[in-house]
């Protein structure tokens, strides 16, 4: 399949000096994810890899807001019905109004929040844009998933959130961006056996269940781009939740994974599996 960029879609906008620590020659999710929802946090290489991509799937921007709408569902139920007050989002991305911290600090203000991303333009954002509440706390921690002791081990999260509590971990579309070879499993593992009973972890994962062919493409122009994307199968994205407590409906197309405005016409129009599990 054609992945090509046209000159326009590539060099739309004037791009300002980047900050310091970013290459932006090189695609960034973060960024790529940013530009699809009509951000202008970005630069010519993140729009020429969203273009790639959208090349290889014609309805990425609609994926990418389909992960936004799980991300307010999963927060709403985890501090509505299951009086959860502590979140650790890891793979942020750049702030996208309402944030996970505004959605649930609306129905509980004393949530606590902190984010993990390791883009420095998602750091300035996250510093100037993730106000919360009077009650509430949300922390922002510059770190790599590859590395969960040092997520762990931070003032800024030890200092927010009691880890003798329960905590949700909220990993959306990040762990495709590890290979296997990275042994996101094991990565996913040290954050779950840091909390205690009672915790959830919420995962959407891309995979090409739903469409094979696309989904190789997208892959492809990945690869072509220098970007990381691994899609997975469904039983590789409910190996991931171990022997955590599935919530309903279990590991299901992100569009239907409790909708709250009715089932969707195509639940597989969105290439992503979604979960919530709760430790036992």
């Amino acid at each position: 399949m054609e992945t090509s960029v046209s000159h326009s879609e590539a060099t739309v906008g004037l791009d300002r000096t980047p900050p310091s620590g970013v290459d932006a020659s090189i695609p960034h999710s973060a960024r790529v994810y940013d530009w699809w929802l009509g951000g202008k946090d970005n630069f010519a290489a993140d729009r020429a890899m969203g273009a790639a991509l959208i090349g290889a799937i014609p309805t990425l921007r609609t994926m990418a807001k389909e992960n936004r709408r799980f991300v307010h569902r999963v927060a709403r139920y985890l501090v509505g019905e299951a009086g959860i007050r502590q979140f650790v989002d890891i793979g942020t991305g750049i702030p996208t109004r309402p944030n996970l911290h505004e959605v649930a600090q609306a129905v509980a203000p004393e949530t606590r929040v902190v984010y993990v991303d390791n883009d420095p333009i998602v750091l300035a954002h996250a510093r100037a844009l993730m106000i919360s509440t009077a009650e509430g706390r949300s922390e922002y921690i510059h770190a790599d998933l590859r590395e969960p002791e040092k997520i762990l081990s931070d003032a800024r999260l030890t200092e927010t959130l009691d880890l003798d509590r329960p905590v949700a971990l909220t990993l959306i579309a990040v762990l495709m961006l590890l290979r296997d070879s990275d042994d996101p499993a094991g990565k996913l593992r040290a954050l779950m056996d840091a909390v205690p009973s009672g915790s959830y972890l919420a995962i959407t994962h891309p995979t090409g269940d739903f469409n094979p062919a696309e989904m190789n493409a997208a892959v492809a122009a990945a690869s072509q781009g220098g970007m990381t994307l691994v899609p997975r199968t469904r039983e590789e994205v409910q190996r991931l939740f171990g022997d955590w407590e599935l919530i309903e409906p279990g590991i299901a197309p992100v569009m239907a994974w409790r909708p709250e405005d009715g089932q969707p016409d195509d639940p597989h129009a969105a290439y992503y599996w979604a979960g919530l599990a709760r430790k036992p």
